[in-house]
């Protein structure tokens, strides 16, 4: 390896580094709340070292954000592509987010900032523009694989966008739960979460793969 590429790596390192304290510092106190210090602080680095990966509060937080898209599109567009009954990526993306849940804190709170910054006018207009041109792709992803499980009979009726918006709603709420909770979160068992989008027929077939897969 090339002192070049070693170079490369720590940066990387200690950008993602900055992110997972960021998202932590950025869920507890907002935007607006957040100062550059408080990242330092929580990073255990000084204000100086800090701007000489980010210029400014601004672009620290719309790369954040854009990172978070990135690695949630990466994982959500790969389980579209398994060659998987529908029902089964559901299960699967489910039991894939209670996993990042309960080991990597920052998975919630990237999420909860995510659902922040969608709603709020204090955001800086660069992460708004990240917003409009990502947030409704996992959405999409989400309910093409509802449609395709509606068709083979294992996905609950109704409309599959709303069924997204239900998906991703979940999510959203066991995210703001386990950030507030904190080490106190229990997360629910996957069987209920999956009784809420699974037919019947879906759900005996998803019992079954378990089952199997457990011999």
């Amino acid at each position: 390896m090339s002192d070049s590429t070693r170079k490369n790596l720590a940066v990387d390192e200690r950008r993602e580094m900055i992110f997972r304290h960021a998202s932590q510092v950025f869920a507890a106190k907002g935007f607006a709340g957040t100062k550059i210090a408080d990242i330092a602080v929580a990073a255990g680095m000084s204000q100086g070292l800090l701007y000489r990966h980010f210029a400014s509060k601004d672009e620290l937080f719309t790369e954040l954000i854009a990172s978070s898209f990135a690695k949630l599109l990466t994982a959500i567009e790969a389980l579209d592509q398994m060659t998987i009954a529908p029902h089964e990526k559901i299960e699967m993306a489910l039991r894939g987010v209670l996993a990042s849940m309960a080991s990597d804190p920052a998975f919630s709170e990237r999420v909860l900032l995510i659902a922040q910054a969608s709603i709020s006018e204090q955001i800086p207009e660069a992460t708004k523009a990240v917003l409009k041109a990502e947030r409704g792709k996992p959405y999409a992803v989400i309910a093409k694989i509802m449609a395709d499980g509606q068709a083979k009979g294992t996905i609950q009726p109704g409309e599959p966008a709303e069924l997204s918006m239900l998906f991703w709603s979940t999510i959203k709420g066991l995210a703001l739960h386990k950030v507030s909770a904190g080490a106190k979160f229990r997360a629910p068992d996957t069987a209920i979460l999956c009784r809420m989008f699974l037919t019947s027929t879906g759900a005996r077939a998803t019992n079954k793969g378990v089952r199997n897969a457990r011999r």
